[in-house]
């Protein structure tokens, strides 16, 4: 009965370790220039954690940079823009706690780009309109919020538009064949914490 139980037990054991779920250490430092599944998993994590809005392809470029630096200044890190033991610590932190989403709206969504007749290449707080921007009424989303909104992905609320009122937002795109492609639909917005 005893071996019977030591085997039940290894078993749990086994299984137990198997449903956790965090990412193996890579090859550390990462930084700047880099290619291949070490930056891949940088910006996995960094997109989990709602700091990255770019594809995760392998590519350490200004994008991956300066999501990281957000990551490190948010958690009181030197944001050197280097993946050392230390910040790869937080990240991996940040992807164990879960769900970072603290509430959520149903909203009107439709699409632009900074070539749509009347609009600028600047959002409203200055940054160049680009995918991953979007804009929001700020009396329901403040600017600055950071968004997920599946099949769009993680966004910053950086902008605001004339028609953009109550439950409506306008995502950013890079190109107006995107921003066709897309249309008008209703979208789940999440508020990331």
């Amino acid at each position: 009965m005893t071996k019977l139980f030591r085997s039940i037990v290894a078993l749990m054991f086994v299984m137990l370790l198997s449903s956790v779920v965090v990412f193996a250490s890579p090859e550390l430092p990462v930084k700047f220039g880099m290619r291949g599944e070490s930056v891949q998993t940088i910006q996995k994590l960094l997109a989990d954690a709602g700091y990255y809005h770019g594809s995760i392809d392998g590519v350490f470029g200004n994008n991956t940079l300066n999501a990281l630096k957000d990551f490190q200044r948010s958690n009181g890190l030197e944001a050197d823009g280097i993946v050392g033991q230390e910040t790869f610590r937080y990240l991996n932190r940040a992807e164990s706690e879960g769900s970072r989403y603290s509430r959520s709206f149903t909203m009107s969504a439709s699409a632009y780009t900074a070539y749509d007749d009347g609009n600028s290449h600047y959002t409203y707080r200055g940054n160049l309109v680009r995918k991953g921007l979007v804009a929001v009424d700020p009396s329901v989303i403040p600017l600055g919020t950071r968004l997920y909104i599946p099949g769009y992905g993680y966004a910053i609320a950086d902008d605001v538009g004339g028609a953009i009122k109550g439950n409506k937002i306008d995502l950013a795109f890079d190109s107006r064949s995107e921003a066709l492609q897309f249309g008008r639909q209703t979208v789940t917005v999440y508020v990331v914490d």
